[in-house]
């Protein structure tokens, strides 16, 4: 049986590259969704004209109230909402799916939005409907290479990872997303004590082969909720920053005239350091990275920890995020049934069925190195 699957701002940065790869999915019919028609119909012309292959699409707002009954009469089956910024945004297209019976999963990577979906929970088990959020690097992948490995540790006492992008330029609305939190507190854990740090401050340097160093800063995600409980562990942070070196100075000078007063609207800046962003992008060098340190105790009870990467080349970055609803929707056409609720999406992708999605060994490498091993 076909599984139509409908991409809400599939013309988007990261809907694009799901559209992509699903046009190509044997089994399953795509189906465009944007409040855009002219860019709608673009992409439909588009994607048939690089696979052979025909799609439909729908021009509306997700979050309008007739998208229940669109749903229903195209006979969809999962929604995949990528139209970001998350921050802030309302779950109507979620609550729409619940009222519609059909399955939802998005890409969104804000805290708040990822941890407060269970408040479907119930509504979404009723229906007998499955609501996944975060669909994205975190917390899918990031839970995934922890899972994949922890067999390794007996306990688990601090994990700190993060993200470093390419010079190139993501979507207005990711940036729009990331710099929601600037100079602002965000919850972190030391030493299994809650404490606040600053968004996108605390600068501070990686050497992250083949990149080199980079600048990170702190950034808010949904494993600061997920880990401690998951996991065990007492210590976590989350570090994030541009592929080049001055985006991070210039987050951090947006960050801290945020957090003094100085400025008040951070919407109108990420306007501005996006499109400032976009005239130093040929500074780059295309590399991107997702790292994670483990620290804890192995099996025989001795100090071990595990560094893991992510990287990709040639401007690949976004593929990683994307390609976690892409992974999901390979899983279900091939009968996986995901239990019906609301929740985080952790623990349903392995990190074989991440990288398989993904498909593209030349640009994108994952390496593990553990404590105990030799170098």
């Amino acid at each position: 049986m076909t599984l139509r699957v409908m991409v809400v701002g599939g013309y988007g940065n990261f809907g694009s590259i799901v559209c992509r790869r699903l046009i190509a999915m044997p089994g399953v019919a795509l189906v465009i969704a944007g409040r855009d028609s002219h860019k709608t119909l673009h992409k439909v012309t588009e994607l048939h004209a690089s696979s052979g292959r025909a799609c439909e699409s729908w021009c509306g707002d997700a979050m309008d109230s007739t998208f229940i009954s669109t749903l229903q009469v195209m006979g969809i089956d999962w929604v995949i909402h990528t139209g970001g910024p998350f921050q802030g945004q309302s779950y109507a297209v979620a609550q729409g799916c619940i009222a519609a019976g059909v399955n939802y999963c998005d890409l969104s990577d804000c805290r708040t939005f990822v941890n407060g979906i269970d408040a479907l929970d119930e509504r979404a088990k009723q229906a007998g409907v499955v609501i996944l959020s975060g669909c994205s690097s975190v917390p899918t992948l990031s839970s995934a290479i922890i899972d994949e490995y922890r067999h390794r540790f007996q306990r688990i006492d601090s994990i700190e990872h993060g993200i470093s992008s390419s010079a190139k330029m993501p979507g207005l609305s990711t940036v729009e997303g990331v710099l929601a939190y600037a100079g602002k507190p965000i919850k972190q854990l030391r030493n299994g004590q809650v404490h606040d740090v600053s968004g996108w401050q605390d600068l501070t340097l990686r050497k992250m082969p083949p990149l080199g160093t980079r600048v990170l800063a702190n950034v808010d995600v949904p494993d600061m909720d997920i880990f401690p409980s998951r996991y065990g562990a007492r210590t976590l942070s989350f570090k994030a920053g541009p592929g080049l070196k001055l985006g991070g100075v210039a987050n951090w000078l947006l960050a801290e005239a945020l957090r003094i007063g100085l400025v008040r609207d951070p919407a109108v800046w990420a306007a501005r350091l996006h499109r400032w962003g976009t005239w130093f992008e040929h500074f780059g060098d295309g590399k991107s990275a997702m790292y994670i340190d483990v620290k804890g105790l192995g099996s025989d009870g001795k100090p071990l920890s595990m560094t893991a990467q992510l990287t990709a080349n040639n401007d690949k970055g976004p593929e990683i995020p994307s390609c976690a609803a892409v992974a999901l929707m390979s899983k279900v056409v091939q009968g996986y049934c995901p239990e019906p609720g609301a929740r985080a999406c952790v623990g349903e992708i392995s990190v074989e069925e991440y990288m398989a999605a993904i498909n593209d060994p030349a640009n994108l490498q994952l390496c593990v190195r553990f404590s105990d091993e030799q170098s």
